[in-house]
């Protein structure tokens, strides 16, 4: 019983707080600027910036960004170059110093950097350094691969960038989702509309 009592106390508590806290306020409604695409604005549209785009990226990557006026994009895109380059370089460097140290065990020299303080005594085995030559060249290769794959993909930025840019978006084209469901038969009809005002 003092459960019910609380627990309408608090209902009747949370209602009156609902009710007190709905007052009418005057809102001032500020009307953000409508984004406008070259075709609303009547300028001619250039079919081959898409293409130019991805051209000037190919060539010196983040030209294409700099064409779309998307400046923002192109600290990001050397960034991402430049880790892959950073990557690559670091493991082709300890890939050397692991190649030239085995080349040097094989010639009977005992002086090489892993070799270690102790005469007789290799710090790192000769199949230990045949096991990091193999895993850095392995992760050579893959730095190359996600240098190139970032390549391709500020290529392929600029170029949607820059249709993006020319998309459509006039009050006379309109594609509008519709559900209705159909009681007599008991089913929901989903569709598409696409409206074209002249």
């Amino acid at each position: 019983m003092p459960n019910k009592i609380g627990l309408t106390i608090v209902f009747i508590f949370g209602f009156i707080i609902t009710i007190c806290s709905q007052e009418l306020k005057k809102v001032k409604v500020v009307e953000q600027p409508e984004k406008i695409s070259p075709t609303q604005t009547g300028e001619k549209i250039d079919m081959l910036a898409p293409s130019k785009a991805a051209f000037y990226s190919a060539v010196l990557p983040g030209l294409g960004q700099a064409l779309n006026k998307k400046y923002w994009k192109i600290p990001i895109v050397y960034a991402a170059l430049g880790t892959g380059v950073y990557f690559y370089k670091m493991n082709d460097n300890r890939y050397n110093r692991y190649r030239v140290a085995y080349k040097r065990r094989l010639a009977g020299y005992q002086d090489d950097e892993f070799y270690g303080d102790i005469p007789g005594q290799p710090r790192i085995e000769d199949d230990a350094l045949i096991r990091a030559q193999k895993i850095l060249k392995k992760n050579k290769e893959i730095s190359i691969l996600v240098t190139l794959g970032l390549y391709a993909l500020n290529i392929i930025d600029a170029n949607v960038d820059a249709h993006l840019i020319q998309f459509n978006v006039d009050e006379n084209l309109t594609l509008q989702p519709h559900y209705e469901f159909n009681a007599i038969d008991q089913r929901s009809n989903v569709g598409l509309s696409l409206n074209l005002n002249f």
